[in-house]
């Protein structure tokens, strides 16, 4: 069995019009949102065994500020290639994680994340998915299972979201 969080980044700031998107940084409500989640999956003992994280500062700010929270960093792969790549990407992304990894979390974007975790789990019919359906607001997790030995089985309609936590229901 296999477990896929999928973490959007937390509200970024839009202050510095001179900034590139790359390098934007949180918003203060961005930084309050990513503790609230490390603190959620901490109390809910999920654990990733591997992070894959999106290079964009407001990615690499939120993962930060999840393990902060969850109380340890688990190890970490910064990947340019999860900026703004599209759902099929990110999905051959993860179909070549290590076997090792149980669970796995990808730190990464929308439209990215919204499309790939509504494919990995269009045929749960759960009230979470109609959820995860309308929108992947930022900051949200969204976590899934998979009857599956291999990343490389992980296929469209294979999951099954059994979590989607929002920052604002936590507040």
């Amino acid at each position: 069995m296999k477990t896929l969080c999928l973490l959007r980044h937390a509200k970024s700031a839009w202050d510095d019009a001179g900034l590139s998107d790359h390098d934007r940084p949180l918003a203060p409500r961005g930084i309050v949102a990513a503790g609230l989640v490390g603190r959620y999956l901490k109390e809910h003992g999920v654990r990733p065994d591997l992070v894959l994280c999106s290079t964009a500062r407001r990615a690499v700010e939120t993962f930060e500020l999840l393990t902060e929270a969850m109380g340890d960093a688990p190890p970490a792969e910064y990947d340019e290639g999860l900026y703004l790549t599209g759902a099929p990407a990110l999905l051959e992304r993860i179909r070549t994680a290590p076997d090792s990894a149980g669970t796995l979390m990808l730190v990464a974007h929308n439209p990215d994340l919204h499309a790939l975790g509504t494919r990995l789990a269009e045929r749960d019919g759960s009230k979470r998915l109609r959820s995860l359906q309308e929108k992947f607001p930022t900051g949200a997790c969204a976590i899934l299972a998979f009857e599956a030995a291999h990343w490389r089985d992980v296929a469209p309609g294979t999951g099954r979201l059994v979590d989607f936590v929002l920052p604002r229901a936590l507040a």
